[in-house]
């Protein structure tokens, strides 16, 4: 692998490309993990997947995926000291946030109509014309 990035290296328009589709490729991914991180799910591993991506061609993403990657672990060292009802309140905290996101694209609007259900509050603001 090392010696076929050489040779893309040493073209200048090939390598601006592969580092272009490296850097939005990247991008994506970190974007996608950002949007998933309060949701159940791999959304910390898409935005260190992301970072790591980057960082292969990108100085400033090595560093911030070893910032991000050390203020996760204190994070999750500092919850697991916490009190049960501290845990509780973060996860209800997450599952608040998860609930309004749901409720702001519409998907329980989009429920309800599978089940008949037309209350007015099931309905988006955003999505109300």
């Amino acid at each position: 692998m090392r010696a076929r990035r050489e040779r893309i290296r040493a073209k200048r328009g090939l390598n601006a490309l592969y580092r272009f589709t490296l850097g939005l490729t990247g991008g994506l991914v970190l974007v996608v993990g950002i949007v998933m991180i309060p949701y159940p799910g791999p959304g910390w591993l898409c935005v260190f997947a992301g970072l790591g991506l980057l960082a292969t061609e990108f100085a400033w993403a090595h560093q911030v995926n070893m910032f991000a990657k050390h203020h996760y672990q204190r994070w999750v060292r500092w919850l697991s000291r916490q009190h049960l009802v501290v845990k509780l309140a973060v996860m209800g905290t997450t599952g608040l946030i998860v609930l309004a996101t749901l409720w702001l694209i519409g998907a329980f609007s989009l429920l309800g109509n599978l089940f008949g259900l037309n209350w007015p509050w099931l309905t988006s603001p955003l999505l109300t014309p």
